[in-house]
C-alpha cells in the first residue's frame, strides 16, 4: 500500500509544519508530507521543508489574476502527487468555497481556542481578556465559514494567574504540536469518519 500522503499549507515561521516533520521522521505520523504550499516567498517555513527535502509549490498571489487562478494551480501539484489530506498550519489566506468543496472532508485546520468559543484572529487574546480560566486547543474540518467545521479533537490548556499573551501562546503551541500530528495519524490509519458535524475516530 502507497503511503498515505499529505499536504501542508503555511505562511510563516512552520513550527507546526516542523512538528508534522518530525513525526513523520519518527514514523509517528505515519503519513508522507509530500509538498508544502507557500503563499510568502520569504517565509521561513520554505527553508525548513528545503532542510527536509519536502517539494514545495511557492506562490505570490498578487501575480495572479485571480484566487480561482492561483488555487487551480495548487489543485494541480496536489492532484499530481496523490495528496490525501490538506493540513492548514498558519496558512493566512482564506480557501474559495469552491476549493474547500472540491477537498471537503478532507482539509483540517488548528485554532487555539476550545471552539466554538473564539473564533477568527487572536484567539489567545480574547480569551484573556474574556477571563475564562480554560482555553486549549482543536483541530477542525475546514468548511465554508471562519472557523466553523466540525471538531475532530480538543485539549485543554489552563490559564494561569498573571499569563501574558506570549506566556499561553507558548503554552497552547507545544499541545498545539503534539495534537496536530496525533490527529493527522489518525488520518493516515483511517480511523476519522465524518457524518454531518459528528466526527468518529475508530479505536
Amino acid at each position: 500500500m502507497s503511503p498515505f500522503r499529505i499536504a501542508v499549507f503555511a505562511s510563516g515561521k512552520g513550527s507546526n509544519f516542523q512538528a508534522l516533520v518530525d513525526a513523520q521522521l519518527s514514523g509517528a505520523l505515519g503519513g508522507d508530507i509530500c509538498i508544502l504550499v507557500c503563499d510568502k516567498p520569504q517565509a521561513p517555513v520554505v527553508e525548513l521543508a528545503a532542510a527536509a527535502n519536502v517539494d514545495t509549490f511557492v506562490f505570490q498571489p498578487k501575480e495572479y489574476a485571480s484566487k480561482e487562478e492561483y488555487e487551480r494551480n495548487i489543485a494541480v501539484e496536489l492532484q499530481q502527487r496523490g495528496v490525501e489530506l490538506i493540513v492548514l498550519a498558519g496558512y493566512m489566506r482564506l480557501l474559495s468555497p469552491s476549493f474547500v468543496e472540491f477537498y471537503s472532508g478532507r482539509i483540517i485546520n488548528i485554532h487555539p481556542s476550545l471552539l466554538p468559543a473564539f473564533p477568527g484572529k487572536d484567539a489567545i487574546g480574547q480569551a484573556l481578556a474574556y477571563g475564562v480560566k480554560l482555553t486549549g486547543v482543536t483541530v477542525h474540518f475546514v468548511d465554508g465559514g471562519m472557523d466553523t467545521g466540525p471538531v475532530i479533537a480538543q485539549k485543554a490548556v489552563e490559564i494561569k494567574e498573571g499569563d501574558t499573551a506570549e506566556v499561553l501562546a507558548e503554552r497552547i503551541h507545544h499541545v498545539e504540536q503534539r495534537l496536530y500530528s496525533e490527529v493527522v495519524s489518525w488520518f493516515a490509519q483511517r480511523r476519522i469518519s465524518l457524518n454531518g458535524r459528528n466526527v468518529t475516530i475508530a479505536e
